[in-house]
């Protein structure tokens, strides 16, 4: 797997087969393109290969500086679903 990375906090997880392709408005995932993510660009993001995601992995969840992964202390866990009422 490889993680996408702004400011050390793991916003993306991809298999390692996945094109990822950085300029300097956004990053291209994906041959033929299947999205970009415009957040993100080759001066504020870093692209780790080769990493095993924590098993509960949630987009933010997770620090990765490119060896350990840590808990994200600003993380929040989001609300529950309400279940709808017949």
């Amino acid at each position: 797997m490889k993680t996408l990375c702004r400011d050390n906090v793991s916003y993306y997880l991809l298999e390692n087969n996945k094109s990822v392709v950085f300029s300097d408005v956004n990053i291209a995932i994906g041959d033929p393109l299947e999205y970009y993510v415009g957040d993100c660009n080759n001066s504020n993001s870093v692209l780790h290969q080769g990493v095993t995601a924590p098993s509960d992995w949630t987009v933010g969840k997770y620090l990765f500086d490119g060896t350990k992964w840590s808990a994200n202390p600003k993380w929040v866990e989001p609300p529950a679903e309400e279940e709808e009422a017949e």
